[in-house]
């Protein structure tokens, strides 16, 4: 697994030198990546979101597009359309954002249920049906979507199903004091992004998500993540747990982040660190528990710290 961590440095140097004092946010949307899922950054204005989107596209060598949501924003924007053309009569397709490698899609929840859900089978499925016609995307196909936590008016909240297909939810928060100092300093030129320069080569990208998949996730450690996974569904304060989706990115998530770190087996640390992140967005609390300002956060955490985990003989 010495490649995988020898290339998981390299990116996470490569794009700190953009984005400072993040790095276990970062690590995470690599592991994301490395995993085939997507990304959910809920966060307010002006921390990084889009910058971390781009050093990360130029970091890996990919293609990157960004969509602004907005209320007008329609489906076929996202996914394309098919245009006459008067000369030969014959329809051409116009591809949309979504035929892309890395796609930021910035205050999803701006825009309205329908075109939310033109995302759905794309990140699903890495594909788009147009008018009957299939189209495939990239291999490396990786959203990136943000929304803001603050402003509600205007917004139209993400359905359940759209929420689902997010592997994981991630915060970028405000830098300490001294970072922000650094990040003032390396600004005082040039922004660090216009000199970022790719650091892996063309094949690379498929052979680090092959070597993932030989990471070895013990019997103990599915138990484990099934436990937890169930617990959401049992728990008291929680109206709807996580579904299977949220097991299966525990677990891929999981092995991406062992990977990283240099070993081919999954600890249940590995489980635990990441855990928060991949099922808290996923849960529907009820309404008395609303009423108690219990978070999703704070009962993810209860469930982690009474679950007993595996212990490796």
């Amino acid at each position: 697994m010495k490649q995988i961590a020898d290339f998981a440095e390299r990116v996470l140097k490569n794009v700190s030198r953009v984005i400072v004092g993040k790095d276990e946010v970062i690590k995470k949307i690599l592991a994301a990546f490395l995993s085939s899922a997507h990304v959910l950054i809920n966060d307010v204005p002006g921390v990084g979101k889009t910058m971390l989107a781009r050093s990360f596209a130029i970091s890996l060598g990919l293609n990157f597009s960004r969509v602004q949501c907005t209320p007008d924003l329609t489906p076929s924007d996202i996914t394309g359309f098919n245009v006459l053309d008067p000369r030969t009569g014959q329809f051409s397709f116009k591809k949309g954002v979504l035929f892309t490698d890395v796609l930021l899609v910035d205050e999803i929840n701006r825009a309205t249920p329908r075109t939310q859900s033109a995302l759905l089978q794309a990140m699903a499925e890495k594909q788009v049906s147009i008018d009957g016609v299939t189209y495939q995307l990239s291999e490396h196909f990786f959203v990136i979507a943000t929304q803001n936590p603050v402003e509600f008016e205007g917004t139209f909240p993400l359905p359940e199903a759209q929420l689902d297909r997010f592997a994981i939810c991630l915060s970028l928060g405000y830098l300490e004091k001294e970072q922000e100092m650094e990040l003032l300093k390396r600004l005082q030129k040039a922004h660090p992004i216009e000199s970022l320069e790719p650091v892996c080569e063309a094949g690379e990208l498929s052979r680090m998500k092959e070597l993932v998949k030989d990471v070895y996730v013990d019997e103990s450690v599915m138990d484990y993540v099934v436990r937890i996974v169930m617990r959401t569904r049992s728990h008291p304060d929680v109206a709807l747990g996580s579904s299977p989706r949220g097991s299966i990115a525990l677990v891929h998530l999981s092995r991406a982040l062992a990977a990283m770190s240099e070993r081919n087996f999954v600890l249940p640390d590995d489980v635990k660190s990441i855990a928060l992140d991949v099922l808290a967005h996923r849960l529907i609390l009820k309404p008395e528990a609303r009423l108690m300002r219990k978070t999703k956060q704070e009962i993810v955490e209860e469930i982690l710290n009474s679950e007993e985990a595996p212990i490796r003989g």
